[in-house]
């Protein structure tokens, strides 16, 4: 037999196998919002009495605790967990995921050179089968390349599933759209189109009327703009104790506060009580010795003081943070560490509280032409924006 005929052969066999409708939620860069907008469509769909299933291909968030105690069999990702609760999806709707992509798991391929491209994803094929009559969701790794060790980053899941793609794409400037460029030349006709997200909300109007209408000229379909959220981006004082390893002096029952904005009381007391009142939210840092600071960050809106340096705070200030309940932190680093460190937290955790949740839900159905996602793909769904 010809190659070609093998190859014709090979084709139908495998769109005989993977024939229920698949969109695969990607991005360019890690925490774009693309559990955001599977709330969202999955929501939608759910609205509609249309079923849906959700999943990761490559688990990238997982509790070490929730770890299976043998391989990957049943391993399902917090964040598909999460969605899945939040949406009240049915268990047996939570695609498994067959691999891990973190470091040990990485290393491990590579020692056993266990490179095979696409090695495991008839798991995928057998998972997203035929015989379910709705919408599979898949969300894939962080960036275009990631998962390319297990044979299952973005492309090559686009191909293998005959699935379309829905990228979400951060926006800083115009030259994000370098990004969108490469990622249509990589998924080629698989390439659904993009949603541009955490765009600044005064440049929402001229994103609209300018670069949309041009990338629509690159055959670049823009099926939304999503404005940037600091709710989206806050980070809760839980995970701010874990990342500085903080110490937590009092209100440890208040770890779920979200904190949006972060400043530090270095100034006079004065000025920063003036600075405090424009600010929203806030996590403060400042040193421990600072208690004038501290005490006018209590009566701002302030949902944590992180206290660096030498010193402990006196017992009026953590008398009156308990009045206030605002957990008080003290940590070992000097203010410049800790200040790093909760700067890259900032838009780079999960959305894992139901408040993110219902307002990413809302930020998607009212930014994004859900009904022109569903036309491209050619789902089935009638229902009004």
């Amino acid at each position: 037999m010809s190659t070609f005929k093998k190859n014709i052969i090979l084709n139908l066999l495998l769109n005989k196998l993977i024939m229920s409708d698949i969109l695969l939620i990607g991005s360019c860069e890690s925490f774009s919002g693309k559990s955001a907008l599977v709330l969202g469509i999955a929501k939608k769909l759910l609205e509609q009495k249309i079923k849906v299933r959700i999943g990761k291909p490559l688990a990238t968030c997982i509790e070490l605790t929730n770890l299976p105690s043998m391989a990957y069999e049943g391993l399902i990702d917090d964040d598909v967990k999460f969605i899945g609760s939040t949406l009240d999806i049915e268990e047996e709707n939570l695609i498994p995921s067959v691999g891990l992509l973190d470091n040990i798991s990485a290393e491990k391929r590579i020692a056993n050179k266990d490179l095979i491209p696409g090695k495991g994803f008839e798991q995928i094929e057998a998972l997203v089968d035929d015989d379910f009559e709705g919408l599979n969701i898949l969300e894939a790794a962080g960036s275009l390349c990631e998962g390319m060790i297990y044979g299952l980053n973005l492309p090559q899941l686009a191909e293998r599933l005959n699935a379309k793609v829905l990228i979400v794409n951060l926006w800083e400037d115009s030259k994000s759209v370098d990004a969108l460029l490469d990622a249509k030349k990589q998924l080629g006709e698989h390439f659904a189109g993009a949603v541009l997200n955490a765009v600044e909300p005064e440049e929402v109007e001229k994103i609209k009327n300018k670069i949309i209408p041009s990338l629509r000229d690159l055959d670049i379909d823009v099926f939304g703009v999503m404005p940037k959220s600091p709710l989206l981006r806050s980070v809760t004082v839980g995970e701010l104790i874990r990342r500085l390893d903080a110490q937590v002096i009092c209100c440890p029952e208040k770890e779920q506060l979200l904190v949006e904005t972060l400043s530090i009381g270095a100034m006079g007391v004065n000025s920063a009580m003036e600075f405090f009142r424009r600010r929203r939210n806030m996590a403060v840092v400042t040193g421990a010795d600072r208690t004038d600071i501290q005490l006018a960050a209590l009566e701002a809106s302030t949902q944590c003081l992180i206290l660096t340096g030498i010193g402990e705070p006196l017992s009026q200030l953590i008398h009156r943070a308990e009045e206030l309940e605002v957990p008080i932190l003290k940590v070992e680093l000097d203010t410049l560490a800790s200040v790093e460190i909760i700067e890259q937290a900032f838009g780079h955790v999960r959305i894992h509280e139901s408040i993110k949740a219902s307002y990413a839900i809302q930020l998607v159905q009212e930014n994004v032409s859900l009904k022109r996602v569903f036309e491209k793909i050619n789902f089935p769904c009638n229902f009004p924006e």
